[in-house]
């Protein structure tokens, strides 16, 4: 929780009781204490998964639909993304029945790339028939269009915070949160 704490009639101080996580593309992040995880999207996509009994929550940032079998079977593919984070939820005690999805993502930024492509698109197939085939509910989704979103994760809770980003924008997120 943010709690501030007065100084003086000019300045302030900010305490904040969670732990932070800055989630990068190709990884994914899941725990059983209370975390703010945020990430940059643009045609990647991530997926958030919650347990509300036990209040075990994880997210994914994948880049690329399916590994094809060449080289190293990385979350930064959707299909490896996905399994992995379902496998890693469970393992910290989530129970895969009351488990609840959010999908963000899946942009076409760059217009010319982006329509023969659509990288964007195909991830969202890959992330939506993963969570279909697992019968795990989708509570809310955010996907497609052609900007990019800045999204942070309440782990204790399930909840997602949304922002809608320019191109510019999120050029300079990543440069910030790179160095």
């Amino acid at each position: 929780m943010l709690q501030e704490k007065k100084e003086s009639s000019n300045s302030m101080t900010i305490d904040i009781d969670e732990r932070t996580h800055y989630l990068i593309s190709g990884t994914l992040f899941a725990h059983k204490e209370p975390y703010v995880v945020t990430t940059v999207l643009g045609s990647c996509i991530a997926v958030t998964l919650f347990d509300p009994k036990t209040k075990i929550g994880g997210i994914n940032h994948f880049m690329m639909p399916v590994w094809n079998g060449q080289g190293l079977p990385t979350p930064k593919y959707g299909n490896i993304a996905m399994k992995i984070l379902l496998e890693k939820v469970i393992r910290l005690g989530a129970s895969k029945d009351r488990l609840q999805a959010k999908v963000f993502g899946g942009a076409a930024l760059y217009a010319e790339g982006s329509k023969i492509l659509n990288i964007g698109g195909k991830n969202t197939v890959v992330a939506k028939e993963f969570l279909e085939e697992n019968k795990i509910p989708v509570m809310g989704i955010d996907t497609g269009g052609n900007y990019g979103r800045r999204i942070q994760l309440f782990i204790e809770t399930g909840k997602v915070t949304l922002k809608m980003l320019t191109n510019s924008a999120i050029d300079r997120l990543k440069q910030k949160n790179a160095g």
